[in-house]
Parts: structure tokens; C-alpha cells; sequence
């Protein structure tokens, strides 16, 4: 990889997340997050109670985006073909004609996921995983790049369903959006009700600054950032870790130190660095891991969290100096 393409991969990095903090305000580490997992090429899961700009960071990215964006608002009445298209049958042409769902985009907001019952959540395992939909037997192949952004509310709350664990494994992160801190507030409600009619930020003032062909070539230049053997060890090591830690009953399969490695990659070119240090394994490590541990009945009992439970793992696991 070039010096040159590298420096302008970081431009356009830090322009996008310029971009995107003209609408969301504050949430660094979550903005971060969503932006190395479009660098990576995966799938994102953001959890918080209503009312933290879930649904606004996706708007965010999307308007930074030229390519296509849907949006699905999951209900309990929504079936799997309202996500995937279905077949129906033309009568002025005499046969049947496939209707391609709102997946068939660049990016898709699920908005609550987890309101939804597991048959129609379990619509996207396909889509998410195969990058591909069937529909009476034909695989359609999705666009590419393709982005799932799901949104769900605490699993606690009424009227929620939690997501499987299968499906759960095919997002890259997991992102707990938290309440903002004083003086973030203090600043949304004076952008709110400075300029504005309804109680709402909005997007507007975001441009567009990248198309399809521009994502996919920052995902290559993501994907050669070199990673040194003792950092991959150390990634391979805190995976492994998981499985036999104390207060965790599962622990994260390969999958989750593929997807740690290829997260810190994308830290790394946020931080504008060409080669992964252990710090971005270790910042990396709470949103791809949170939700491929479970915790042991009698820990979360005593009160413990998934968080709780790695931020004690990670402080034990040996990071290489050199």
C-alpha cells in the first residue's frame, strides 16, 4: 500500500467524522465505533434507551453516503418478506415478478430490532451473513458495500424480543450508547432549541462526502494495515481468555478474534497509524466481545455485567511492550 493512498484514506476518515459531528453531538467513542465497523465491512448493533440519537448517527452516516439507504421499523406484525421482497404474480405479463425489499441497499437502518418476533429478526441472518437474499428459490445477490445499522432498545423492557444468538454473532460490535455527559446536553438542547421547531436534531447540515466505489477502496486500504505477530497474538489471546474466565459461562468462538483484529485495523486508520498497536486491540475489545460472552446465572445474580466481566480480563491479559 502507497504512502499517498494511505494519507488520503485518513483525509477522508477525518472528514467523515467531521461530517458526522455536525448532527450527532458529543459520543466520540460511539461515532468511532460505527465508522471502523463501515471500514471493516461489518454489520453494527446499537443498544440504549429511546431518546440517545440512535436513529440520528445511522441518518448521519447515511447522508454522508451516496448510495443507497433504507430503513425498516420493526413491529411485531412485521413478516420476513416485508425485510426481504417477495414474489407476486404480474397479471397484465402472466407471470411472476419478484419485488425486492427495502435489504437491497447500501445501508439499512433496522430501526428496533428487538421488537420484532426472532422469525422476522432471523430475516436478515441471510442478507447479513451471505451478503445475499432468495426468494422462491433464487439468490439475489445484495449491492455492495452492504451495511446492516440495527437499533434496538434494552432487552428489559416491555415489549421486546431478545435477538438469537446466531444472529447476534453476525454483527462486528455491539455499541452501548450511554446518557450524554453534562455539558454534550447542555450543548444538544442549545443546537435543538436554538434554530428549530420540533424537539429534534437533524441531518441537513451534513454533506455527502463519499460514494460506493470510495467505501470499498477505504475497506482495502482498512484490510492491508499491517498487524505485527505479537499483536495478533495478544488479540488471539484475550479471545481465548473468554472461555475460561471466571463469571463468564460462554466465551467468543474464532469469529470474535477475526472480527477483533479486523476492528482494530479500522482504529488504527481513524488514528491515522498504518500498522495496529495493542492499544486499538484493547479499545476494540468491549463492542466486538460484549455480545459473544454470556454470563454464568449465579454472576449476573451477584450483578456483574459482560462489560464488567472483560474490563477485569483485559486489565489481567499482558499486553507486548515492544
Amino acid at each position: 500500500m502507497s504512502t499517498e493512498r494511505f494519507t488520503q484514506a485518513v483525509e477522508v476518515v477525518r472528514r467523515l467524522r467531521e461530517e458526522i459531528g455536525r448532527a450527532v453531538v458529543g459520543q466520540t467513542d460511539t461515532v468511532n465505533t460505527v465508522l471502523a465497523s463501515l471500514l471493516a465491512g461489518g454489520h453494527v448493533l446499537l443498544e440504549g434507551v429511546p431518546g440517545l440519537g440512535k436513529t440520528l448517527l445511522v441518518r448521519a452516516l447515511a447522508k454522508t453516503f451516496a448510495g443507497q439507504f433504507s430503513r425498516i421499523q420493526f413491529t411485531p406484525d412485521l413478516m420476513p418478506a416485508d425485510v426481504t421482497g417477495h414474489a407476486f404474480l404480474d397479471m397484465k405479463e402472466h407471470r411472476f415478478t419478484i419485488r425486492r425489499g427495502p435489504v437491497f441497499a447500501n445501508l439499512l437502518l433496522a430501526d428496533e430490532i428487538n421488537r420484532a418476533p426472532a422469525k422476522t429478526q432471523a430475516a436478515l441472518l441471510e442478507a447479513m451473513q451471505e451478503r445475499q437474499v432468495t426468494i422462491e428459490g433464487e439468490a439475489i445477490p445484495l449491492p455492495s458495500p452492504f451495511m446492516v445499522l440495527a437499533t434496538q432498545n434494552p432487552i428489559d423492557q416491555e415489549g421486546t424480543y431478545p435477538l438469537p444468538e446466531a444472529q447476534l454473532d453476525r454483527f462486528l460490535v455491539k455499541v452501548l450508547i450511554d446518557y450524554p455527559t453534562a455539558g454534550e446536553e447542555l450543548a444538544l438542547v442549545k443546537q435543538v432549541t436554538g434554530a428549530a421547531s420540533s424537539d429534534g436534531l437533524d441531518v441537513n447540515a451534513v454533506n455527502t462526502l463519499i460514494k460506493p466505489d470510495t467505501v470499498l477502496a477505504l475497506q482495502q486500504v482498512t484490510a492491508a494495515i499491517r498487524v505485527d505477530e505479537q499483536v495478533l497474538d495478544y488479540a488471539v489471546r484475550i479471545v481465548r481468555a473468554t472461555r475460561d474466565w471466571p463469571g463468564l459461562s460462554i466465551g467468543a468462538s474464532p469469529r470474535g478474534a477475526i472480527s477483533l483484529v479486523r476492528v482494530a485495523r479500522a482504529l488504527a486508520l481513524i488514528d491515522g497509524n498504518d500498522y495496529v498497536t495493542p492499544d486499538e486491540v484493547k479499545r476494540a475489545a468491549l463492542p466486538v466481545l460484549r455480545h459473544r460472552v454470556a454470563l454464568a446465572p449465579e454472576a449476573e445474580l451477584d450483578g456483574l455485567t459482560a462489560d464488567r466481566a472483560l474490563a477485569g480480563l483485559l486489565e489481567q491479559i499482558a499486553a507486548p511492550r515492544a
